[in-house]
Order: C-alpha cells, then sequence, then structure tokens
C-alpha cells in the first residue's frame, strides 16, 4: 500500500503542472514525450533484465493500453475541464478495477464494491453537480482512460504472475517488464502523434521542455512503476480505493499551488470519506478479498 500512496502524492502535483504549462501541445506530444522519457530511463533494464520474447510483446501491448492509449485521452480531457476536475473524475477507476476483476474472476466479493463505491461517493462531494455540455465531454475523455488505466493495472498483476512463471522475471525485479511497456506505449504515442501533427515537437521551448522532462521521469517513470509494484502487491479492494488518493490529494495542490478556484472543504471531507473506505478494505479482509 505505501508503493500506492506514494505514487498518489508525485501524481497529485501533475494535474496542475500540465493545465498551467501544456495547454497547447498536442495530447499526442505529451504523451510521446512522457512515455519516451520513461523508456530511455529504463533503457538499461531494458538491456539487463529483458523477459522472454512472447513476455515482451505482450508488455509492449498492455503499455499501448494502459500507458499511450490512456495518456492521450486523459490528457485531452484538459482541453475541456480545470486541473481539479480532470483528478476529480478519475474517481470512477476504482469501480471499472473491480467490476473488471470480478467479471474476469467469475465471483461476487460485497467489500471491494462497498469500498469502491464509498471512495467515489466521497470524490464526487467535491464536484457538487453533475457535468454538461463541454464538461461532459471531457468527462467521457476521463472515463475513456480510466477504462484503459483499470485493464492495465490488472492487466499487469496477470502478466507478473506470468513472468515470475516462466522464470524470466523474478518477483522484485520486473523493471525491464516495465520498461517494455513503457516502449510499447512510447511507440503507440509517437506514431499518433506524427499522424495527428506531423511535427510532434513543434511548440516544445524552454517553459515546456522542463515541465515534460519531469513528467516524464518522475510522474511517468518513477511513478507507474512505484504504482504497478503496488498493483501486483494488494487485494483488488485497496487497490480500487487507492486509485482515489490522488484526488483529494490533487484538489488541494490545485487551489494551495496552482490557485485554481476549488471546493477546497468539499475535497477535505471527500478525503475523509476515502480514508474511511481505506479503513473499510482493512476491516475484516478475508482470503477472497485478498485475491
Amino acid at each position: 500500500m505505501l508503493w500506492l500512496f506514494a505514487t498518489s502524492l508525485l501524481w497529485a502535483f501533475s494535474f496542475g503542472l500540465i493545465k498551467r504549462f501544456l495547454p497547447d501541445l498536442d495530447p499526442w506530444q505529451v504523451a510521446a514525450a512522457r512515455l519516451l522519457l520513461a523508456a530511455v530511463a529504463f533503457l538499461p533494464w531494458l538491456i539487463r533484465r529483458a523477459p522472454s520474447i512472447r513476455l515482451r510483446w505482450r508488455a509492449a501491448g498492455l503499455g499501448v493500453v494502459q500507458f499511450g492509449a490512456m495518456y492521450t485521452l486523459y490528457i485531452s480531457s484538459y482541453r475541456h475541464l480545470a486541473a481539479w476536475q480532470v483528478a476529480l473524475w478519475t474517481v470512477f477507476t476504482p469501480i471499472l478495477v473491480v467490476l473488471l476483476s470480478d467479471l474476469h474472476g467469475r465471483r461476487w466479493s460485497w467489500r471491494p464494491w462497498a469500498a469502491a463505491s464509498l471512495a467515489v461517493g466521497g470524490a464526487l462531494l467535491a464536484q457538487g453537480r453533475l457535468p454538461t455540455g463541454d464538461t461532459l465531454t471531457g468527462v467521457l475523455l476521463i472515463q475513456a482512460a480510466n477504462l484503459c488505466f483499470a485493464v492495465g493495472q490488472l492487466g499487469y498483476r496477470s502478466l507478473l504472475a506470468a513472468a515470475v512463471a516462466d522464470g524470466g522475471v523474478a518477483r522484485g525485479r520486473e523493471a525491464g517488464l516495465l520498461g517494455w511497456m513503457y516502449l510499447g506505449g512510447a511507440g503507440f504515442a509517437i506514431a499518433g502523434a506524427f499522424l495527428m501533427t506531423g511535427k510532434p515537437w513543434v511548440g516544445v521551448d524552454a517553459t515546456t521542455a522542463p515541465v515534460l522532462l519531469y513528467l516524464g521521469l518522475v510522474p511517468t517513470a518513477v511513478g507507474f512503476w512505484f504504482w504497478n509494484k503496488g498493483a501486483a502487491r494488494t487485494s483488488t479492494a485497496r487497490l480500487a480505493v487507492a486509485n482515489n488518493l490522488k484526488v483529494p490529494l490533487a484538489v488541494l495542490v490545485a487551489w494551495l499551488v496552482f490557485s485554481e478556484s476549488v471546493p477546497y472543504l468539499r475535497a477535505a471531507v471527500g478525503l475523509a470519506v476515502i480514508v474511511a473506505a481505506l479503513a473499510l478494505t482493512n476491516f475484516g479482509e478475508t482470503a477472497d478479498d485478498r485475491s
């Protein structure tokens, strides 16, 4: 759980940085830059700890979904929403995590659903009303990104288990596997940037370049490494709720650091509800919940 909490703190600042410094860059450009930097950062592990050919292709394909498609959809939503709203509408990720996990396992467990629903309710307190118009467009983009992220998290758990069973990756030393995911996501985003803009690096200057460098190396390279390590080592219920830890944190950062107009009192209440949801995942957890 510590991996997931540490990542949530890192990601809390990303929302405001993207909205403040990168609003004029094409979403494909931002996604391509972040993922290419992450792939370069993991290059030593790509070479030294490369999994089998089959696992490389599987990892690259998963990276296309969890990183490439997710980032492009997520960054596109900034054209329609404020930074705190983008963070807020990621609240449906835990529901998707639980739903997909239950569908895959052909089971029904009340605790993950209750915990995830409570976390979603807490995060929704900060919004106060349902979205319409241009806001609705942004929300729909975020939901598509949420689905990609949920699929990626659960897919990584399966991928890591297969890699450990295959003997090509030791548990706790899966950096090479994640590097191939970054490579797959970067390839997807770079191809999209060329097709959509023709000049994928246009608009990158002395102001935007440092922000892209930070986003690529810290929230992306380090952040997703931490997150997927945590996702592979925790229960579905805790993973679902942890997806919403960044929501109130990002809302508060947008208000305190980036001076956005944010209903911070409602955000504080939402955080309290999410903490209660986390407590629910710990109280009386069963063997089924840990799967």
